[in-house]
This record gives structure tokens, C-alpha cells and sequence, in this order.
């Protein structure tokens, strides 16, 4: 299966710490997480406009020495055969490359790493990861699955490019206990990172109507699971 763009944002300093970049959108998902924001991509990417690979390196060279590269998010760009080529073809203009991933690909992904083509990985863990908390949080329950992301787990904190792991925290879905008990699972993890569900544009309509956490409510959160991790952090505060 050869990558395709179905959304560039030319200019981000959220989806990277530190960085500027420009966040490419790879349509399709092997989730179907209900709260997930981008619909869209997993549900009718032949809709959107698809963005050329030329056009987004012209935009690149044009603006290297004020953005620093890439944020390639999806959807799920591992599902893509060609992803590494992809990446090449990016990493030549001199840009860096920061992959984000739903784990399902563990080999692929280790591949990635070990060739060091990726700069930095940003791995959802989508619920405690046990087949019925995971099967709610991710819409999909398959236990192959889950141990892909298992083995992802692993792939990350033993390779030496740098990581962060993040949960999107939805109330309906995730409790104090949830996230730590995720937690204690990548306890020693360089970081974590919880991400405040916002109502929007939701695959699963029904989670419009739910109302996410306070700032207050998720930063006692993340201080709960801060003692297992090195760094945690709480976004959309």
C-alpha cells in the first residue's frame, strides 16, 4: 500500500515539543477509538483532498531553517508499506521526522528505530492494557492486537530514540486508576503524556455530549501517575 497525505498543517508548535513542524495527516486506522477527532480520515478518507508529496517538499525546502520537520500522524501511518521510503525521501531535505503511532506494528516500528530514520515516537495507549478496557477505549477488542501493543511498549523504551507515550483522556472511558494503572506499566518511562478529550467531530456521536475533565481534575491525574514515570504531563489545561 503506497502513503497518502489527506491533511497538511503547515505550521505547528503543539505537536512537538521544541519543534517546529509541519503535521501530515496518512488516512485509514486499524482502531476505531469512538472519541477519535479525526473521523474523517478513518472513516471517509476518499473524501478529503489528497495532498502530493511534491507539494509538501516544496513547502519544506522553501521554509527550511524556520521549520525544523515533520509530524506524520494519522489515522495510522504504519499501515503503510512504503512508510520508510516515505520517510527517506523527507529526512533527505534535511528535515527531522517524528512518527505518530496506535503500537499495532511492533516490527515495523522496530525497524523504523533501529535504522534511526525516526527522531521521536509518540505512542498512544489508548486504555489500561487489559482485552476489555482496551476493546471499549479502542473500538476494536482483539487480543492480537493488544499484544502488538504490548510488544510496541517494549520496542520503545529499549531503543535509544527518544519517546513519549500519551492517553487521551476521555471520563466515560478513564479513571484515576486507569491511568495508573497504564502507568505502572510503562513505569520508568521517559514521559507521559495525558491529552484532554475534546468533544469534537467525534467518530462515535454520542461522546459529543461528553464532557471532559477540568484542568484541576486532570492535572490530580496526572500527579497520581507522575511517581511511576519520569516525566508526566497534562495537555489541554
Amino acid at each position: 500500500m503506497n502513503i497518502i497525505i489527506k491533511g497538511f498543517i503547515e505550521t505547528s508548535m503543539l505537536d512537538w515539543e521544541g519543534m517546529i513542524v509541519s503535521t501530515l495527516y496518512a488516512p485509514r486506522c486499524n482502531f476505531r477509538c469512538p472519541y477519535c477527532q479525526n473521523s474523517g480520515l478513518v472513516l471517509n478518507p476518499e473524501q478529503l483532498e489528497e495532498i502530493s508529496l511534491d507539494s509538501i517538499k516544496k513547502y519544506l525546502i522553501k521554509q527550511k531553517g524556520w521549520v525544523d520537520g515533520i509530524c506524520l500522524t494519522g489515522g495510522e501511518p504504519c499501515l503503510y508499506s512504503d512508510l520508510e521510503d516515505f520517510i527517506r525521501e523527507i529526512r533527505e531535505l534535511g528535515m527531522k521526522v517524528k512518527l505518530d503511532t496506535n503500537g499495532t506494528f511492533p516490527g515495523y516500528l522496530k525497524k523504523l528505530l533501529d535504522l534511526r530514520i525516526v527522531d521521536y515516537v509518540a505512542m498512544d495507549i489508548k486504555a489500561p492494557l487489559d482485552l476489555e478496557a482496551y476493546g471499549e477505549s479502542a473500538g476494536i477488542k482483539n487480543e492480537g492486537l493488544l499484544n502488538k501493543v504490548k510488544e510496541s511498549i517494549k520496542v520503545i523504551m529499549s531503543s535509544t530514540v527518544d519517546y513519549e507515550f500519551r492517553t487521551t483522556v476521555v471520563p466515560k472511558l478513564h479513571k484515576t486508576e486507569d491511568i495508573k494503572n497504564i502507568a505502572r506499566y510503562i513505569k520508568g518511562a521517559k514521559k507521559y503524556a495525558l491529552q484532554n478529550f475534546k468533544p469534537q467531530e467525534t467518530l462515535d456521536p454520542s461522546y459529543l455530549d461528553e464532557k471532559p475533565y477540568n484542568p484541576e481534575q486532570l492535572k490530580e491525574i496526572c500527579d497520581s501517575a507522575s511517581k511511576y514515570v519520569e516525566k508526566c504531563i497534562a495537555r489541554g489545561v
